[in-house]
């Protein structure tokens, strides 16, 4: 198969730890034996705190998106760091020059492209270019819900959904101030235009992709 796994910044650089980065490129180079892997890495809290700076400093939200995609993309050299030769050599800072690192038969590491894309809808658009047969996205909940369950004690969880009911979700969760969808809008679009097959899950555990991987998660399911 070929997978995308995009890996939320919260979940791989909540706190730069050494430990956290070795444990994700174990489960990686597992998964990458049998499979064609991509991984598209988050800026997390130091991007927060980067971006919070430029935009204090009267920077424009173009600018202030540039500097989270450097974060993001530091992010990803440290992973490639932990998977040694098992990753390509440097972050494509493109959808076209990650195709053409994926030739290469290493796992593909890469972080933001544009102004405008979260780590989400990167991991979307280039499930789609390549062909994938699956996008993981690991965050740091464990599905799609209802509504937002740090808010919501009734919130429910999905474990399958379908792209058009992901994007009613999504569209709802992020009309509420403060909320935290588990996939932004420009994803859902193109996870229902593309229709791939998408699983939502909890990436504090690494272990868990190997299980998605396997048919054996507790996150959510989207597909027609």
């Amino acid at each position: 198969m070929i997978i995308v796994v995009s890996v939320g910044g919260s979940v791989l650089a909540r706190e730069l730890n050494t430990e956290k980065f070795r444990e994700y490129a174990s489960v990686l180079k597992e998964i990458s034996k049998n499979n064609t892997l991509f991984v598209v890495t988050g800026g997390g809290r130091a991007a927060r705190d980067y971006i919070g700076v430029v935009r204090a400093l009267g920077a424009d939200e173009a600018t202030c998106d540039l500097t989270g995609i450097e974060v993001t993309r530091l992010n990803a050299r440290l992973l490639i760091a932990a998977l040694g030769d098992d990753a390509y050599y440097e972050p494509p800072l493109d959808y076209n020059d990650a195709k053409k690192a994926g030739m290469s038969g290493k796992i593909v590491v890469m972080g933001g492209v544009a102004p405008g894309q979260t780590t989400d809808a990167v991991s979307a658009v280039l499930a789609e270019y390549i062909g994938a047969d699956l996008l993981i996205n690991a965050t740091s909940i464990d599905g799609v819900y209802t509504s937002d369950p740090k808010k919501d004690k009734n919130a429910r969880k999905f474990e399958t959904m379908t792209p058009e009911q992901l994007i009613e979700i999504v569209i709802k969760t992020q009309m509420m101030a403060g909320a935290n969808s588990p996939v932004d809008l420009l994803a859902a679009k193109i996870i229902e235009r593309s229709n791939i097959k998408t699983i939502v899950l909890n990436g504090e555990n690494p272990r868990n992709i190997i299980d998605a991987v396997n048919g054996k998660h507790n996150g959510t399911v989207i597909e027609k």
